[in-house]
C-alpha cells in the first residue's frame, strides 16, 4: 500500500519577484566586482554578527533592490551613524555601488547579491532592523504577473518578524495602481500601522534621495507615491 507525501514548499518553488538579467558590465563595475567583492559583499551561505561586522551597535536599515546604488550610497554618506545592508541580484548595480563606496570611503554599507526574501528569512535576526526600504520595485503591471509583486501578505509577515518595535517599512513607486495595491495589502497586516494621518500616502522624507529617473518623471508630470508603515 503506497501513501502520497506532501512536501513543504521550498525556496526554489516560491514565485520570485525578480528575473535575473545579467546586463553589460562597465569596465569600472567589473573592476569593482573583482577588487572589492570581499570588502563589501557578504556570503549568503554565512551567518554574521552584524555588530562585529560593522564594529559597533547601530541602527540597521535594509534596502531591497537598490538598483545602481546611488541612492543607497547617498543615504549612507548622509547618515554615518546608521549601518545599511543593500540587497540586489543584478551584478552591474552591485558593481556600481561598490565603486561609489570605494570612491567615498564609506564603511557603513554591506551588500548581499542574492534573493532578498532568502536573506530576510535566513540571515537577518528577528527584531533587528530599524527600517526596510523598497524603492521603485518592479511593478509587474500585467495582471497575470501581479502574483510576482513583492508586497504581498507573506512578505509583510516576514517584515513584522524582522523589524524592531517602532521600526518602519518605506516603499515608493511611480505606478499608481501598485501604490494602491500596496496600501490594500499593508492594511491587512495588523503588526504594521500607516504613519500617514490621512491613512494613505506620505510626503517623500528628506532621507530618501530623488533619483535622476524620478526627477525626470516629475518634470513630465508623473506621480510618485511613498508609503511608510510602523511596526507595532
Amino acid at each position: 500500500m503506497s501513501s502520497e507525501t506532501t512536501k513543504p514548499a521550498t525556496t526554489s518553488s516560491r514565485i520570485r519577484s525578480f528575473i535575473r538579467r545579467q546586463g553589460r558590465l562597465t569596465q569600472g563595475q567589473q573592476h569593482a566586482l573583482t577588487h572589492h567583492w570581499d570588502k563589501y559583499c557578504l556570503d549568503p551561505q554565512d551567518v554574521y554578527d552584524f555588530a562585529e561586522l560593522f564594529g559597533r551597535v547601530s541602527p540597521m536599515i535594509v534596502e531591497i533592490g537598490f538598483g545602481n546604488g546611488e541612492s543607497l550610497a547617498k543615504m549612507a554618506a548622509d547618515n554615518p551613524g546608521i549601518d545599511y545592508i543593500g540587497i540586489e541580484v543584478h551584478r552591474p548595480g552591485v558593481g556600481h555601488l561598490m565603486m561609489l563606496l570605494d570612491q567615498q570611503g564609506l564603511t557603513n554599507v554591506r551588500i548581499y547579491c542574492h534573493d532578498a526574501i532568502e536573506i530576510l528569512e535566513r540571515k537577518l535576526p528577528d527584531a533587528s532592523l530599524t527600517g526596510v526600504h523598497l524603492f521603485f520595485p518592479d511593478p509587474w503591471p500585467k495582471k497575470k504577473h501581479h502574483k510576482r509583486r513583492i508586497v504581498r501578505p507573506s512578505f509583510l509577515t516576514l517584515l513584522v518578524k524582522k523589524l524592531k518595535v517602532g521600526g518602519y517599512f518605506h516603499a515608493a513607486t511611480d505606478w499608481q495602481h501598485y501604490a494602491e495595491s500596496m496600501l490594500e495589502v499593508l492594511a491587512t497586516e495588523t503588526g504594521l500601522v500607516n504613519s500617514s494621518d490621512q491613512g494613505d500616502y506620505c510626503q517623500r522624507p528628506e532621507y530618501r534621495p530623488l533619483t535622476k529617473f524620478e526627477q525626470r518623471g516629475i518634470r513630465l508630470g508623473h506621480g510618485v507615491w511613498d508609503v511608510i508603515f510602523i511596526r507595532q
